[in-house]
């Protein structure tokens, strides 16, 4: 599985980006908010990844955050809900937007988006008001995904296997304590796996 991409920005669509990793160009699906964040081509970039296989298609999704890669996730586990309207979706509204619409239940915020109608939009507000837990911004303390890229990208790792929001932020908060905010992505991995274990 691929986590993100640090290279260069070698070109730019309507809805995807080319980043080029030391001479391979992988093209990312990405968000209207992901593609203005990116800069100009050439700038060098780093997108956190998702990677979409199906039976006919590999394709991979890039974003500007973790946190924006993660509520990508949380939309995309809603039934009805594919890459391109969660694309839609994160396109006009940006994670912390997403997190309070879902918070409050505002199914018209959601329903801004290309492609989204009311009874989905509802749907979406319905089914991720318990899940989005584990990234909430303004959740208990416990449950707020830690700031920092390996502490993120720990997060992701431990969602990739299985566990839940909750219980991969909690697992990595308390190895961060412990390991400090140094502490590489392998280190924070290893530890939040044997906390989430006890």
């Amino acid at each position: 599985m691929i986590a993100h991409l640090n290279g260069h920005l070698a070109a730019t669509g309507i809805d995807h980006a080319v980043i080029d990793v030391n001479g391979v160009g992988y093209l990312v699906g990405v968000s209207a908010k992901t593609l203005a964040a990116l800069g100009a081509l050439g700038d060098f970039v780093t997108v956190h990844t998702e990677m979409l296989v199906s039976e006919d298609s590999m394709r991979l999704m890039g974003f500007a955050s973790a946190e924006e890669r993660d509520w990508f996730r949380l939309l995309t586990s809603v039934q009805g809900v594919g890459a391109k309207v969660a694309l839609a979706i994160l396109s006009i509204l940006s994670p912390a937007e997403v997190q309070t619409a879902v918070a409050r239940a505002d199914a018209a915020m959601i329903a801004r988006a290309n492609g989204v109608g009311p009874k989905l939009a509802q749907r979406i507000v319905n089914e991720l008001k318990d899940k989005a837990g584990g990234i909430a911004l303004g959740g208990g303390a416990g449950a707020a995904i830690p700031a920092g890229g390996a502490a993120n990208d720990a997060v992701s790792a431990m969602l990739n296997l299985g566990f839940k929001p909750a219980e991969a932020s909690n697992a990595v908060n308390a190895a961060m304590d412990e390991l400090g905010p140094a502490a590489t992505l392998d280190a924070l991995v290893r530890l939040a796996l044997r906390k989430a274990a006890k």
